[in-house]
């Protein structure tokens, strides 16, 4: 992303300025000034240090997102057993008090943001009998 040190360019993310020859064409920038480093199109990043950050970092984030797609599903699982459970003993398949529970717990946890996701959560898991 930088320019070729060996060239008389910037190492530092910006493009260089152009020759001091005098060699100007349409949109030149005077001789000496720096024009800021255009961003990596797949990273909004503007070095190649923080494009690779960016880029390692976003593999982890997607490990991350499988595992909690792989919990949200065994929560489905797990929370239709229990609505199974209840509704062949006679019971409703919907326990307001423990979900009041839950949001709860997410809003303590994570904040306002938290009651949301618990929401998004138990409406995945309701009615999977």
């Amino acid at each position: 992303m930088g320019a070729d040190p060996a060239r008389g360019g910037a190492t530092d993310g910006a493009s260089p300025a152009p020759a001091a020859d005098g060699a100007a064409g349409p949109g030149a920038v005077p001789a000496g000034a720096r024009v800021p480093a255009q961003q990596t199109p797949d990273t909004g990043a503007r070095t190649d240090q923080a494009a690779a950050l960016v880029t390692g970092a976003r593999g982890r984030i997607d490990e991350l997102d499988t595992r909690i797609i792989e919990l949200v599903r065994e929560r489905m699982a797990v929370s239709a057993a229990i609505q199974e459970a209840r509704i062949t003993s006679g019971g409703r398949r919907v326990n307001l008090s423990r979900e009041m529970e839950i949001l709860h717990h997410y809003r303590e946890t994570l904040g306002k943001p938290g009651t949301a996701l618990a929401m998004t959560l138990l409406e995945l898991c309701r009615g999977r009998v």
